[in-house]
């Protein structure tokens, strides 16, 4: 099928959710993927997060075909193969106890938000009186999905505004403000809910005093550190998950995106003292952890083993390309992230559209967030010419959009007021 034709059928028969690029991709191999015309691009974007290996990984393909042929789906009625081991794993390599396996980011996050409220029923009852410890402490600025509790906790008013009133107990703290979460914080709540880089925020990481302080906070009173690592976890920072550079072990933990390499599949995690407040019946899942998805995992999370140095080392050389822009063009704001999570913010979001419009006729795949921010998540098996590459062509992009748009007279780099401004925003 063409391009216009796939077009017009959606247009005809699909909720208008999304506003797609006009391009139609067939096909797939590493970091590059083709489009119908023939025209290959390089892929910094990966589906955002989840193609970590890149595209048709000949490990995974080999798994994909031998696990479709045996057994696909198994109702979770019953046991199959794969699920004790791939929990087995990422226990091991999370500091974790126990886990539960979905079909998304936002379904880990739901449960983990029931998780909070189980755990707090059950550990802080108080004779006949209703339980109040029920308060949630969200982030501004935060991403953690599209369903009602995801929603809820969602620090960015665009997201929630149109389907307002939603789970109720929410109190959003200003991301990385101490004060702010000191003065928040109370015997009420249940769960400090924290992405330890805000991916759709604009990759702005938590500071280690705040962690460290929602981690105090939360031990001393019972209630839960959660941590949404959906975008930032699995190897992405070159750890396992973001939260080991902070030397901080959560409660509960969420991962999804690359954990099948494109399968539906999500997991939470947690410790054995939380998990004792689950029983058979309170939580479920019709497809999450079947058979296909959890073998494809097994093998995603043998091959993040071996590129963990890997993503550190062109995580560290792509920053450090990305820093040298800076000093060359006066519509950088800032450059942050870790690993191959990386943004570089501009002044204006006509630059930022324009930038990433550029790149794309040049056959480079990157994605704009939070209005100004160009948030590259590549493939962990990039090379050096491939950032080599980006880096040129978002060099020529700067210095030919950046006379022709809006520039922010002050730019204010990395100012503390700056830095606040960009965190607080929702």
């Amino acid at each position: 099928m063409s391009l216009a034709s796939v077009s017009r059928m959606e247009a005809r028969l699909l909720l208008p959710t999304y506003e797609r690029q006009p391009i139609l991709f067939v096909r797939g191999r590493g970091v590059y993927l083709w489009d119908s015309n023939g025209k290959r691009y390089l892929d910094f974007l990966s589906g955002i997060g989840v193609n970590a290996l890149g595209h048709n990984h000949p490990a995974v393909q080999a798994t994909i075909r031998r696990q479709a042929g045996r057994l696909i789906h198994i109702s979770n009625l019953f046991f199959h193969e794969y699920q004790a081991e791939l929990a087995q794993q990422l226990t091991e390599i999370s500091g974790l106890d126990r886990a539960f396996f979905c079909n998304s980011g936002t379904e880990a996050w739901e449960g983990a938000l029931k998780l909070a409220r189980a755990f707090a029923q059950t550990k802080n009852r108080n004779g006949s009186k209703p339980n109040p410890k029920t308060r949630v402490l969200a982030m501004d600025n935060s991403f953690h999905g599209r369903t009602f509790g995801a929603l809820a906790t969602t620090g960015q008013l665009k997201y929630r505004a149109p389907f307002v009133p939603l789970m109720p107990g929410v109190t959003f703290v200003r991301f990385n403000d101490l004060d702010d979460l000191q003065r928040r914080f109370d015997a009420s709540v249940c769960a400090v809910c924290i992405e330890t880089i805000q991916g759709e925020g604009g990759i702005c990481p938590v500071n280690r005093e705040f962690l460290d302080l929602a981690s105090r906070l939360t031990k001393k009173s019972g209630a839960l550190l959660v941590l949404d690592e959906i975008q930032c976890g699995l190897g992405r920072t070159g750890r396992h998950f973001a939260y080991q550079h902070y030397g901080v072990l959560p409660d509960v933990v969420t991962v999804a995106k690359p954990l099948a390499c494109g399968l539906p599949l999500g997991a939470i995690l947690t410790t054995e003292r939380v998990a004792g407040c689950m029983h058979p019946g309170m939580h479920g899942t019709t497809f999450g952890g079947g058979p296909l998805a959890c073998a494809v995992a097994i093998e995603f999370l043998r091959q993040e083993k071996k590129l963990l140095k890997h993503v550190r080392t062109l995580g560290e050389y792509f920053r450090a390309a990305l820093e040298a822009l800076d000093k060359k063009h006066k519509s950088i704001l800032d450059v942050r992230g870790a690993g191959l999570m990386l943004a570089v913010e501009l002044d204006s979001s006509e630059l930022a559209k324009a930038v990433t419009k550029q790149l794309l006729q040049e056959g480079i795949i990157i994605n704009r967030t939070h209005e100004t921010v160009l948030r590259f998540l590549p493939p962990y098996v990039i090379l050096q010419k491939h950032v080599d590459q980006v880096v040129k062509a978002l060099d020529r992009a700067l210095h030919k959009n950046a006379d022709s748009t809006q520039k922010n007279e002050h730019k204010g780099k990395t100012t503390s007021a700056r830095r606040k401004e960009i965190h607080a925003h929702a």
